[in-house]
């Protein structure tokens, strides 16, 4: 077989390759080619879906990572009431707090709302802190006078991780009465010898309008206060978020996931109004080590405005040890009055967050995971019937359980913005994609095969042509 030489790619075979060779000196592509370079993309894009189909499902709640609202807005903290920059009702706002720090932000209330302002605070990781460092929220009026006033520290287990504390005008009490300006004052807690990093901050502001019709101002008292048994049943997997804004929906049943120590998850669950939520956590055995973690899980409870209503923990010796929230009495619109803060919180319909923190010093004594942790769901009783707002609540939807919450809780979808939306977290919608790419992929590289026979009979075809 005889040889020609090529001025730029050596010699090449004649016979055979010269119809290949003549279409590649003009500039043209043969359908082999073509076809096996589409081959060979395909075959990539389908080993990358089947990495992400065959990935274990992991938190997106890593060590010192938190997952802020993409709509977020940044905002400059102030030292001082008079340049504080303004937070407006329905807002999500993104900002910083130095050590010993204490700031003001703005808000312009009417006189008949009543307003909510959350702030969580976010330690970067690795960082130093003691069992009492936090934040102190509170609310005041023009004059300095203190509406409320709460704190969160990160306890005794001293592992760093988000926590938040909230502030409320509640419209009709004498301190804070009437409209006007208000500020949120910030204060960092640190004892002296917790490291100086500066912390991330996120803000929520919500407002919730006054009653059509005024309603009885007693706390109810005839609920079911006993423990209830924990939820059975079938074990389901569930990613956890990195925020409140990925929270990842759950309904009753039982949600497992594995994480390792210093992450911390987001759940959120919908309850409406007349329904009464229960919550068991398990923290699983460890597979080798020894000790004692005084605070290995912690479980903690925020209603939607993203306020404080429960919190409990375990000591942990690495076998499978369980803690439960205190029992909760329905939602209801009269739970604010009770004087008992886990009985005060659920005043509101909407969505709870569970917030589960693996203490970092798991590592120390038990290694680096990932451990099961198992979230044991229970929402008991008939929605009724929300109280009559005379307006809308800002943002619109925060008090809603709507059909979609429900389905999100089935499914596993992640929350978005404050009060719902889409968002990331989760390994729901990352399996739909990965099913939808591997049945198209099939439907495809069926289609790339049929072409590619195709094409080599066209050009042996053209082959045999070309040597006659």
């Amino acid at each position: 077989m005889g040889h020609v030489r090529s001025n730029d790619e050596g010699w090449r075979v004649m016979g055979r390759r010269t119809a290949w060779w003549r279409t590649r000196a003009q500039g043209g592509r043969t359908p082999v080619a073509g076809a096996v370079r589409r081959v060979v993309v395909l075959a990539a894009v389908l080993c990358a879906t089947a990495a992400l189909t065959d990935r274990p499902a992991m938190a997106d709640g890593s060590a010192g990572s938190y997952g802020y609202d993409k709509g977020d807005r940044v905002v400059d903290a102030a030292t001082g009431a008079a340049d504080a920059v303004d937070l407006k009702p329905g807002g999500t706002y993104r900002s910083s707090l130095s050590k010993g720090a204490k700031v003001y932000y703005g808000l312009d209330l009417d006189a008949t709302s009543n307003a909510y302002v959350s702030v969580t605070a976010v330690p970067p990781a690795g960082t130093t802190v003691a069992a009492t460092d936090g934040i102190k929220v509170s609310m005041q009026n023009s004059k300095g006078t203190g509406c409320t006033h709460r704190s969160a520290t990160f306890g005794a287990g001293r592992s760093p991780h988000p926590v938040a504390a909230w502030a409320v005008r509640e419209a009709g009490k004498a301190l804070c009465k009437g409209s006007g300006k208000y500020y949120v004052f910030v204060e960092r807690v640190d004892a002296a010898d917790s490291s100086s990093d500066t912390w991330g901050l996120e803000l929520t502001a919500v407002s919730e309008p006054s009653l059509a019709q005024a309603g009885s101002t007693d706390a109810p008292q005839d609920w079911d206060s006993a423990s209830p048994e924990a939820v059975t049943g079938e074990v389901r997997r569930r990613a956890g978020g990195s925020g409140f804004a990925g929270a990842v929906a759950v309904g009753q049943g039982v949600w497992r996931d594995d994480i390792g120590p210093g992450r911390t998850l987001f759940y959120k669950v919908p309850v409406d109004w007349g329904q009464q939520l229960s919550v068991t956590a398990e923290l699983g055995a460890s597979d080798g080590g020894s000790g004692y973690v005084s605070r290995a899980l912690d479980l903690a409870l925020y209603n939607p405005v993203r306020a404080s209503v429960d919190e409990a923990g375990l000591g942990y010796r690495g076998s499978e040890r369980s803690v439960a929230l205190e029992p909760l009495p329905p939602v209801e619109y009269r739970n604010r009055y009770s004087f008992v803060d886990h009985e005060n919180g659920m005043r509101f319909a909407g969505s709870y967050y569970l917030v589960v923190h693996l203490d970092a010093q798991l590592a120390d004594d038990f290694g680096q995971g990932p451990f099961p942790v198992t979230l044991r769901v229970r929402v008991a009783g008939t929605a009724h019937a929300g109280p009559g707002y005379a307006g809308r609540p800002e943002p619109g939807n925060i008090f809603d359980v709507t059909a979609q919450d429900r389905a999100a809780a089935a499914t596993g979808s992640a929350g978005g913005s404050l009060g719902g939306g889409a968002g990331g977290g989760g390994d729901t919608g990352m399996k739909v994609l990965a099913v939808a790419g591997l049945g198209a992929g099939t439907v495809l590289l069926a289609t790339l095969g049929v072409w590619t026979v195709s094409a080599r009979r066209r050009d042996r075809h053209r082959t045999s042509t070309a040597a006659l």
